[in-house]
Order: structure tokens, then C-alpha cells, then sequence
């Protein structure tokens, strides 16, 4: 086995499913969470109560609202319940979650865990031109826990340039699939959405997983599924060389941008050489908002 902190049971969780068929199981689960059925309170409140949901901060506490699985698990939280870092220079964190992974990006590679590292090229689904860009700035990775809020939210404003669908499988993100497989995030399916900002480029990374049934953006909806062979593109002008009728995509710091539909990673790239706060680390937990660095 190579030198990593991955356990003899991080490798037996995360092997298991390689035999599974993923897509489809995942498609089941898509299916099931847009139900209606008397069943469906119940599930809620067992769901709550297993993974410790907490409630007060939703613009609905009541579990009894919710019509169907997904409602709940998209819940929108209280404008107040999340202050957005404020400051010019200030990065935000895009998700409520846990630091997998924060850092710099050395000769275009990304620190996964202890004894793995990959290929930002790979990630960004061959775009040369954005791996030029961002192959020597900084990076985080946030895994977002079933109890946790799945809206995502820009940590810098800027306007949408090119959103990318890559296929792929779709193992678990959770840390012990970090920990034993490599090149998981290059492996699974995600959706990439790149931002020009005041400080350069940032791309924001949606990767999906396991009972992933759906992920979306704002500006787009439902990206997928359905699933798709090849690696798609979609290009966005600006205001003034947009076609009749159509608009730029310009979204501000705290702003949503898009959602997970269960539990999942969200990738931060920076072309900015920032400066991430030292007190931040791997295996911290942040809230949606919180101060996650500064840009130079």
C-alpha cells in the first residue's frame, strides 16, 4: 500500500463499490427524493434526527413542511443565519462543510490526502487554457455531510465565463473514500463553472457522488442528469458581446450558484496567489460565509 493515513477499512468502504452500478442506483435515489407520500414526514425525521440536522437556522424549521425528501435536503436557510465575509479582499467559504484539503496548487497539482496528489489538467477536464491560469494559485476542498446545507454560494463575485460537464463514476467523497482511492475527484463525475474576478480566475468545482442524484446551477438548472458520454462546454459572453436578448451571468460574493441534491465536495480554484487564514485546517469545519482568506 502507498504511505498514506488511508486504513485497512478506509480500502474495504471504498473498493466495495466499484462493482456497483453507481448511475443507476444514484437515478433510484433522484427518483425517490421527488415522491410525495405519506411516508415522506417520517423518512424526514429519521433522516433529522440519525445525522443531527440541525433546524433553527431554515427559513422552515417545521419538518412537517417538507412534501418531499428533496425539499427538505435543499432547504434555504434565514438571510442572517449565514453573515457573508464582507470585506474587498475577502474570501467566503462556498458551502456549510468540512476542509478536506486546503493549500496551494504546485505545478498544476492538488494535495488530495496524505500520500496523494492529481492532476488539476485532469479536474478542470482538459481545459489547457484554464489550467495555465490557475496552475500555480491556491486551493480548498469542502466535503459537505448529509446534516450539512447543500445550497453552494460564490466566495468571490464575478462573471460566469464557461461551465463544463465532465462524466464520470460515482464514488463516495466521504473522507475515508479521500483517503484510500486516488484521483477520486478526477475519477467522478462534476460540473466546473469559471468565474472572472477582480483578483483573476476562479473555477468552483461541483463533484459528484454516490446518491448525488442531481446537480445544479443557477444560471443553467439541472445539469445533470441525465447522464452523458463526452465532456460538454458552455460558453458565456459578456454584457456587451452577449446575443439579443440574452444577458451575462454576474453573481456577487454570497450569492447561490448552485446545489447538490445529497451530500458532496465543492472544489475552490484560485488563479490568485491568496492567503488563506492559519488557522484554517484540514478536518476544520466551516459555515457558508465564514472567512476563509484574503486575496493579494
Amino acid at each position: 500500500m502507498p504511505d498514506t493515513d488511508a486504513s485497512l477499512i478506509d480500502y474495504l468502504k471504498s473498493y466495495a463499490l466499484h462493482p456497483l452500478p453507481q448511475h443507476a442506483l444514484t437515478r433510484a435515489v433522484y427518483w425517490l427524493t421527488r415522491q410525495e407520500s405519506a411516508l415522506t414526514p417520517k423518512a424526514i425525521r429519521k433522516f433529522a434526527k440519525a445525522f443531527d440536522v440541525k433546524m433553527e437556522d431554515a427559513i422552515e424549521p417545521d419538518l412537517n413542511h417538507y412534501r418531499t425528501f428533496n425539499e427538505f435536503f435543499t432547504r434555504a436557510l434565514k438571510p442572517e443565519a449565514r453573515p457573508i465575509a464582507s470585506g474587498e479582499s475577502d474570501i467566503a467559504s462556498p458551502a456549510d462543510g468540512t476542509v478536506s484539503a486546503i493549500g496551494d496548487i504546485d505545478d498544476a497539482r492538488l494535495f488530495q490526502a496524505k500520500g496523494r496528489d492529481y492532476s488539476l489538467l485532469s479536474l478542470l477536464g482538459g481545459d489547457g487554457a484554464a489550467t495555465e491560469r490557475l496552475g500555480n494559485g491556491r486551493f480548498t476542498t469542502i466535503y459537505l455531510s448529509p446534516r450539512d446545507y447543500h445550497r453552494l454560494h460564490m466566495p468571490l463575485g464575478g462573471r460566469l465565463i464557461r461551465q463544463t460537464h465532465v462524466p464520470g463514476r460515482l464514488f463516495s467523497v466521504g473522507p475515508h473514500t479521500v483517503r484510500a482511492l486516488p484521483d477520486l475527484f478526477n475519477r467522478n463525475e462534476r460540473v466546473i463553472a469559471q468565474f472572472e474576478t477582480e483578483h483573476g480566475l476562479m473555477a468552483l468545482v461541483l463533484v459528484g457522488a454516490m446518491n448525488v442524484a442531481a446537480i445544479e446551477t443557477v444560471w443553467h438548472g439541472l445539469v445533470t442528469p441525465p447522464q452523458r458520454n463526452g465532456i460538454s462546454h458552455i460558453d458565456y459572453p459578456a454584457a456587451d458581446s452577449a446575443a439579443p436578448g440574452a444577458s451575462a451571468v454576474e453573481l456577487a460574493r454570497g450569492a447561490e450558484m448552485g446545489r447538490f441534491n445529497m451530500g458532496s465536495t465543492i472544489i475552490v480554484l484560485l488563479e490568485n496567489p491568496a492567503v488563506w487564514r492559519s488557522d484554517i485546517q484540514s478536518g476544520d469545519t466551516v459555515r457558508m460565509g465564514q472567512l476563509l482568506g484574503e486575496t493579494r
